[in-house]
């Protein structure tokens, strides 16, 4: 970890581009340590015939748009689920 790095932002990048690209796979939510999200996002996209992947993509922009420390506070330390 760099100096002056926030924990847990190193994940911010990775989730984010799994969200933009394989957001339907749910991917992203198991980087967070939400399997169960990511479990969701599996069958909520299995059930929308893919449409339900647009979810991750929604997810992965807010992820990368988000500053680092936003990013932690939301989805690291209390654990977010939804947007």
């Amino acid at each position: 970890m760099s100096e002056g790095q926030i924990p847990g932002a190193d994940k911010k990048v990775l989730a984010g581009i799994l969200g933009i690209l394989l957001g339907g796979l749910g991917l992203h939510r198991f980087i967070l340590g939400d399997p169960v999200g990511g479990i969701l996002r599996i069958v909520i996209t299995i059930l929308t015939c893919g449409l339900g992947s647009l979810i991750g993509l929604v997810e992965g922009i807010i992820y990368l748009t988000k500053s680092d420390q936003e990013f932690v506070d939301e989805y690291i330390t209390n654990k977010k689920a939804w947007f």
